[in-house]
């Protein structure tokens, strides 16, 4: 690995802070309590080319790896717009990883220019009210008509489903109990969202409240075979392919979640006076703020080295075990950030005008999704450490 700087790393954090620039803390505190999304925002960074960074150059993106990615997203969180910021572009810069690796040329050509360019908006369906983490026990069913496919189930945490024209979207075309390996039987497609046979829920909830997240119903919903992602039955396997990635860009995001929330804590500690001195004098201020830090600081090292090895072609077990302890060790690290500001600017950290709270709602989300803390602890457990399986 090389530890020295980077300039093209350092151009893309310039860059990306150029356009955060122009959208400060007020920016995302307004969207957030009106429930906005930020088209601004979105529409700034597809014109800069950040949206597409990481997707083929021969498609209209940069043809740059998963640690650029990164790179955008934690700098894009550090901003100030925290994961509403991040959760408005990420899936756009992942979540076709399935079509890139998997898809037909024909379906290449069709939709990775515009989803490049931030003209089309895919969601991501796949999680189920009763199957949560355990994705071989979704019941949403594809079955075949001719030359299409019409699939009814029911998906939850669909982010941005309103806005978006595509999803891609997970359905089993085998029963559980026909297929010899659980993982068996499911199919990807990137299926129509607005039509008559969907209908979208939004779900409300705590923090993240300017990208929407949905329950969403499919009633015999036609898609044709062509927008069938790779072969029937194999959609878990693609899956799994894109997973890696999401915990890395969704670890960098935790990251600079936590960063935000430091900066502000340490300028608060230095401009706060009481009984006559900056609070930050206080070693139970500092000392806490100090550990955040290195906890932020090994986190990024462990991400840094996982992103590289996915770049640089690692077998996949060798970035499994980098991915999931890099989201792990970011989430939390970047939550125990924001929860020290907190405490650092005491009731003023409770109040909207100081912005704290709200990283302090939205890192939070990074211990639960797109895995829980547990799921990686069980994922080390069995395939690291080599322990029984316990589920």
């Amino acid at each position: 690995m090389e530890f020295s700087v980077n300039p093209d790393h350092e151009a893309i954090r310039e860059g990306v802070r150029k356009v955060c620039s122009d959208f400060p803390d007020t920016y995302w505190s307004e969207k957030d309590e009106n429930h906005e999304f930020p088209w601004d925002f979105y529409n700034a960074m597809a014109a800069g080319g950040w949206i597409g960074i990481a997707m083929p150059e021969e498609y209209g993106g940069g043809g740059q790896g998963i640690t650029e990615a990164t790179i955008v997203l934690e700098e894009v969180a550090r901003s100030g717009a925290a994961m509403n910021g991040c959760s408005a572009i990420h899936l756009s810069m992942f979540g076709m990883n399935p079509v890139v690796k998997f898809g037909t040329d024909d379906q290449k050509q069709r939709y990775l220019p515009a989803v490049a360019e931030g003209k089309l908006h895919v969601a991501f369906g796949v999680t189920e009210p009763d199957a949560g983490t355990d994705t071989p026990s979704i019941t949403t069913r594809a079955r075949k008509e001719g030359d299409h496919y019409l699939i009814r189930g029911r998906k939850v945490w669909t982010t941005k489903a309103p806005y978006c024209d595509k999803v891609l979207l997970l359905a089993r075309t085998t029963p559980r109990e026909e297929v010899k390996r659980r993982t068996e039987g499911m199919t990807l497609f990137l299926a129509d969202l607005q039509r008559p046979e969907v209908t979208i829920t939004p779900i409300p909830k705590v923090g993240r409240n300017a990208v929407v997240s949905c329950e969403v119903v499919y009633d015999d919903l036609p898609v044709a075979d062509d927008d069938r992602i790779g072969e029937e039955g194999m959609g878990f396997t693609y899956l799994l392919d894109g997973l890696n990635p999401e915990r890395l860009m969704v670890a960098s995001e935790g990251l600079g979640c936590g960063k935000a929330a430091l900066d502000k804590a340490v300028h608060y500690a230095k401009e706060r006076e009481v009984f006559g001195r900056p609070i930050g004098k206080n070693q139970a201020i500092a000392h806490p703020l100090a550990e955040a830090y290195a906890r932020l600081k090994a986190a990024e090292g462990v991400l840094r080295q996982a992103s590289w090895q996915y770049d640089n072609g690692y077998p996949s077990t060798i970035v499994g075990e980098g991915a999931n302890l890099a989201k792990y060790l970011c989430a939390d690290a970047g939550f125990q950030a924001a929860d020290q500001a907190m405490q650092t600017l005491g009731g003023f950290g409770y109040a909207r005008e100081y912005h704290v709270e709200r990283y302090w709602r939205e890192v939070r989300l990074m211990r639960i999704a797109p895995i829980s803390q547990e799921m990686v602890l069980n994922f080390v457990t069995e395939h690291v450490l080599g322990l029984p399986r316990s589920y």
